[in-house]
């Protein structure tokens, strides 16, 4: 059996504000809801030419974006359907499970608190966002990450976040009395706290990761005084941490340093596989259904889907990179997964023959094929005007041109590595070799970046060949 990897860009969205958080619901029927959160640096409104007023620190703004995605909706599958000014947003998370039958979204913010908002449904066929509670973590901070202990086990809930002061914030949380409260917070890191997380098997472990360079371990059983380990093996701030959901013990962090480590968190000392990314690691998310993929947002270096499998079952040293999506022009911060369930593209997609040859016919008739690029431009949906080369790789994607990629170069760059004469008789070839391309595998994901402030949904499809003799 052979597999190869493409990707489609779906939809391409301007978020305005620089977008930083992006999060799928994973709760069972709004697995279509797709949130995003923002952060924006604005000055202060100038009232006046005196000191008072040119001292003024900048504005920390952000916004929040509800979105539903409808595969049905072939060019602009999702849809905005709310948005909520508050403050600058720095990292937001889904409870795994509901609370009074709602789904229940976290949000950390830069005025050092924590937001928790309600899904509701409403009487438009819709739903919306409505303020649950929220609590106050310390004054002149800001709240850069949080995780919820629902990962793996649903009682009791909590909140772990990290803040900018270097310290981290362990949160109850009351779903019936709709209330949170802090229950320890302690000094974690010299610098910047930049995540902190929990083991989702051993609620009681918490994982830390900070600007000094330092991954720690924390048993609230035994205090908070002194962590259970401290590694150095990152050589720059540990930025990214996440337990691993279905398998125990495993555990990936990132790091500035561009490396994905994978540990096995009885054996703290050296991780079981060590990948360079080439980009830092700002996130890194485990699949919701398959314990062996990673995804990880590198910054400088666009998006990496990698197969820790071999680093979980044969002690394997690295992580191959199965896909690099590189598709946005500016830092890779916000990824996650969907558990949506994606219908596979028809047979008469992209791989079949007479798409192949009609791309034949175009090459040997230039002014046939500028008639039909026309058309083609008519039907494409882009949400946001850009002046750069991301506008004709999102042409290429949604016109269907892909080609043969090799998997030491599998990137979605929209444009075929081979000429499509060739690509023509290799199809042919393979259907007289009674070849079916039909069994694929899709993932729904969704990645943001900040400068250019850019949402993308995009599908991944793994298609496996299958000989019929």
């Amino acid at each position: 059996m052979e597999a190869r990897r493409t990707a489609r860009t779906l939809q391409v969205v301007d978020t305005e504000y620089s977008a930083d958080a992006v999060e799928w619901c994973p709760i069972d029927k709004w697995h279509h809801v797709l949130t995003c959160g923002t952060y924006q640096l604005k000055n202060p409104e100038e009232k006046g030419s005196g000191d008072s007023e040119i001292n003024k620190p900048q504005l920390r703004q952000g916004r929040l974006y509800l979105y539903c995605f409808q595969q049905k909706q072939l060019y602009s599958p999702l849809t905005e359907i709310q948005r909520i000014e508050m403050p600058a947003i720095l990292d937001l998370k889904w409870c795994h499970v509901p609370m009074a039958g709602c789904p229940v979204l976290g949000v950390a913010n830069a005025e050092g608190s924590l937001e928790l908002y309600n899904l509701t449904p409403n009487k438009k066929n819709s739903c919306s966002l409505e303020p649950m509670c929220s609590v106050k973590l310390g004054p002149e901070s800001l709240a850069l990450s949080l995780d919820w202990s629902t990962g793996k086990w649903h009682e009791p809930v909590k909140i772990i976040s990290s803040d900018s002061k270097g310290c981290l914030s362990l949160v109850s949380v009351d779903s019936s009395r709709s209330a949170m409260a802090v229950v320890s917070q302690w000094k974690a890191h010299d610098f910047e706290a930049w995540i902190a997380a929990f083991n989702y098997w051993n609620t009681d472990v918490i994982y830390s990761g900070g600007d000094d360079s330092k991954l720690k371990g924390w048993d609230m059983r035994t205090g908070t005084n002194k962590p259970v380990f401290i590694s150095t093996r990152h050589s720059m701030g540990v930025c990214s941490i996440q337990s691993n959901p279905h398998k125990q013990h495993i555990l990936a962090t990132g790091s500035y340093d561009e490396h994905v480590l994978i540990w096995d968190s009885r054996q703290m000392k050296r991780p079981l596989a060590d990948t360079h990314v080439h980009g830092g690691v700002w996130r890194v998310k485990w699949h919701p259904s398959q314990e062996g993929l990673l995804l990880a947002a590198c910054m400088h270096n666009g998006y990496h889907i990698l197969d820790c499998e071999g680093a979980l079952a044969a002690g394997q040293e690295g992580c191959p990179i199965l896909y690099s999506y590189i598709l946005h022009n500016s830092l890779a911060y916000g990824a996650d997964w969907s558990r949506l369930s994606i219908d596979a593209q028809p047979t008469s997609g992209p791989w079949s023959v007479p798409s192949l040859l009609a791309e034949t016919q175009r090459k040997k008739d230039p002014e046939q094929g500028t008639k039909e690029a026309v058309v083609k431009f008519q039907h494409l949906k882009i949400q946001y005007e850009s002046p750069t080369g991301l506008f004709d790789m999102v042409v290429e994607d949604e016109a269907d041109d892909y080609g043969s990629r090799s998997s030491s170069s599998l990137q979605a760059s929209g444009a075929s590595q081979c000429p499509s004469t060739d690509l023509a008789m290799k199809e042919q070839q393979n259907l007289k070799a009674g070849i079916d391309w039909t069994k694929k595998k899709g993932d729904l994901l969704a990645t943001c970046s900040f400068y250019d402030h850019v949402l993308h949904v995009w599908k991944w499809e793994r298609n496996n060949t299958v000989s019929s003799t």
